[in-house]
């Protein structure tokens, strides 16, 4: 039998705190449900609004530049919201902050749909960001609280169904909306999504921390708690992944529009068609990943998918580059880019919160501000050089090859023994 790694003692955690050397639960699909519906909203949030962009900045009278502010300022609201209700959640257990989170959302919905201008537009996007974190971040929590392992891989793949119905649903019915009312109806449906899913978490979402377990203190307790994450460096390598990974989504999400509705000339319709297309990559690629961690350990899929998604960037980049095979070509290797992305997050999330059970809602939002924080500072870097097909396959390329060497170097990934290490 292989004996348990010691664990750490989480400064300001309780010596009650349930360690989570086993699944207490099993997944099942009411689970998927309600933590696909809730880790969702940051993606319908993005994903219905996008056909919009390039109304948004006509009627608005700003740049394309601009007009993708408001996209990434969103990730960028959504990883500093991370930050602090990640600890609020352990703090003061896992219903309060996302039925205050998704309510204020409700509130900053309506206000996006009034916005007189680029500028305050942009702000509040940046607060929808901060408030749909709460979403997010607890549903991540709420897996550590009751599942570890090779099941909270396979959960956190399975949410991906859920989360991938946002990119194939949401670019088409916000493109209806817009077109039927303008993009200021779009923000006024997701307040409608949000007082939705703020019932069904008023109804239906468990406490899954119990009084005992949580961690007592305020800003200095969740400081000490981001500290001693910061001094695992394996921890931090496997944290930086997701947020490369959504990195490369995020230059595609934000850059598409304007290379294949700009750049290629595809009408509304065609476009969001294609966006669902690729939707179904993402999905496919997820569920893929829930089978095969059945069998094949979380460490293992992240260093093939890695070296995998690196070559088929490259592959992009050279097409983009040569405009070999045309419009088709590009599309069916960015199809197979986007198939890879959902291997990464799950696994690597899976493993690091394995190692900090005791703080999961803090972990959670370590992981999650990065997530979102690097997908969207990297996400608006095609804008800046240009926006063309060149620029976006190059930036997902460039963040491609990062996240391969970072979990080469910076983690015993690919040395003998490195699975045993980061368990």
């Amino acid at each position: 039998m292989r004996p348990s790694r010691p664990r750490a003692v989480v400064p300001g955690t309780p010596p009650t705190a349930p360690a989570a050397d086993a699944p207490r639960h099993r997944p099942d699909a009411r689970h998927v449900l309600l933590l696909g519906t809730m880790a969702a909203l940051p993606a319908v949030s993005t994903d219905i609004y996008l056909p919009s962009l390039p109304d948004v900045a006509r009627d608005l009278g700003t740049s394309a530049a601009a007009a993708q502010l408001t996209m990434t300022g969103m990730l960028i609201g959504g990883a500093a919201g991370q930050l602090v209700i990640g600890p609020l959640s352990d703090r003061f257990g896992r219903r309060a902050p996302v039925l205050v989170g998704v309510g204020l959302h409700v509130v900053v919905s309506l206000l996006c749909a009034i916005a007189p201008a680029i500028v305050p537009l942009v702000a509040l996007r940046v607060a929808q960001g901060f408030f749909n974190a709460s979403a997010t971040v607890v549903a991540m929590a709420l897996i550590r609280d009751r599942f570890v392992g090779s099941d909270a891989s396979r959960l956190m793949s399975r949410l991906m169904l859920v989360i991938g119905a946002a990119p194939l649903l949401a670019p088409s019915l916000g493109g209806l909306i817009a077109g039927q009312w303008g993009w200021r109806a779009v923000f006024v449906v997701l307040a409608m999504f949000g007082v939705a899913l703020w019932f069904v978490v008023l109804l239906k979402m468990p406490e899954t921390l119990p009084p005992g377990s949580r961690r007592p203190g305020g800003v200095r307790t969740a400081l000490s708690g981001y500290a001693h994450l910061l001094r695992d460096r394996h921890f931090v390598a496997l944290a930086v992944l997701p947020g490369l990974a959504m990195a490369v989504l995020m230059t595609y999400v934000v850059a598409s529009p304007f290379v294949l509705r700009v750049g290629y000339g595809l009408t509304e319709h065609q476009f969001a068609l294609l966006f669902a297309a690729n939707g179904v990559g993402l999905v496919l690629g997820a569920q893929v990943n829930a089978a095969i961690v059945r069998r094949v350990a979380p460490i293992r899929i992240l260093r093939v998918a890695m070296v995998a998604t690196v070559v088929l960037t490259g592959v992009l980049l050279a097409v983009a580059l040569t405009g070999a095979g045309g419009l088709w070509t590009l599309l069916a290797v960015l199809w197979l880019v986007l198939a890879l992305v959902n291997f990464a997050p799950p696994n690597a999330m899976a493993i690091a919160l394995g190692r900090h059970g005791a703080m999961a809602g803090t972990a959670a939002a370590f992981i999650g501000a990065l997530q979102a924080g690097t997908g969207g500072v990297v996400g608006n870097v095609s804008g800046l050089l240009g926006g063309g097909a060149v620029a976006m396959a190059a930036v997902m390329a460039g963040a491609a090859v990062v996240a391969l060497a970072v979990l080469a170097f910076a983690t015993p990934a690919f040395r003998k023994g490195g699975a045993w290490a980061l368990s």
